[in-house]
């Protein structure tokens, strides 16, 4: 794993924030980057998974930005304690939901949605008339299959863009201008990554 920066002091992380607080957005991006460490600290707990660290670094990262930008210092905390909580709760988000759609799907679990926006349920394949069934479990075949290329295909600045976008993993989305201000980027670049991420999606459909 990639070594990081090292943690800001109380003084240092006390100035940044104060710094931060008057709009000062490299001031964000020097508290994120100096507690990068802390991600990789986090994750470390995890290291008996089958998950790639890099992933989690990814996603461990989307929890401390949050942390850093709703971070209230008058409550007397240091910044470092409350975005593990941040890192830890968002890289359980990501592990529960990854765990949900690789279950095996339960008979009352929704799946998708047909043509006219009705909830589908595997109880409704079993259910329906022969005639509707290819098309309904080769929708479901295709909800499996694009998470799987989400994650076997995509770089992992292509897989987190398209997770925030899109709330692969949580269920929460993000426009590009909230992503590349989170990430520390353009919005332009921010576009680019999605359109390459879904143009090489779009191959496997």
């Amino acid at each position: 794993m990639k070594s990081f920066p090292n943690p800001l002091t109380p003084s240092e992380e006390k100035y940044y924030m104060q710094k931060y607080t008057e709009g000062d957005l490299q001031a964000k991006h020097v508290l994120i980057e100096r507690n990068l460490r802390l991600v990789a600290h986090v994750i470390k707990k995890y290291q008996y998974l089958d998950e790639d660290p890099e992933d989690l670094i990814s996603i461990g990262t989307i929890g401390l930005i949050k942390a850093v930008v709703t971070f209230n210092p008058d409550k007397g905390n240091r910044l470092a304690a409350y975005a593990s909580k941040c890192v830890e709760n968002e890289i359980l988000m990501y592990l529960r939901a990854k765990k949900k759609t690789s279950k095996e799907i339960s008979l009352y679990e929704p799946i998708g949605t047909d043509r006219e926006g009705n909830e589908i349920k595997l109880y409704d394949i079993i259910e329906t008339e022969d005639a509707d069934v290819p098309e309904k479990i080769h929708l479901k075949e295709n909800i499996q299959k694009l998470y799987e290329k989400v994650e076997n295909e995509l770089s992992n600045r292509e897989r987190l863009v398209l997770k925030m976008r899109y709330g692969l993993y949580n269920g929460e989305e993000y426009t590009q201008r909230e992503i590349a201000r989170q990430l520390g980027i353009s919005r332009s670049y921010v576009s680019r990554i999605e359109k390459s991420a879904v143009e090489k999606l779009r191959e496997f459909f």
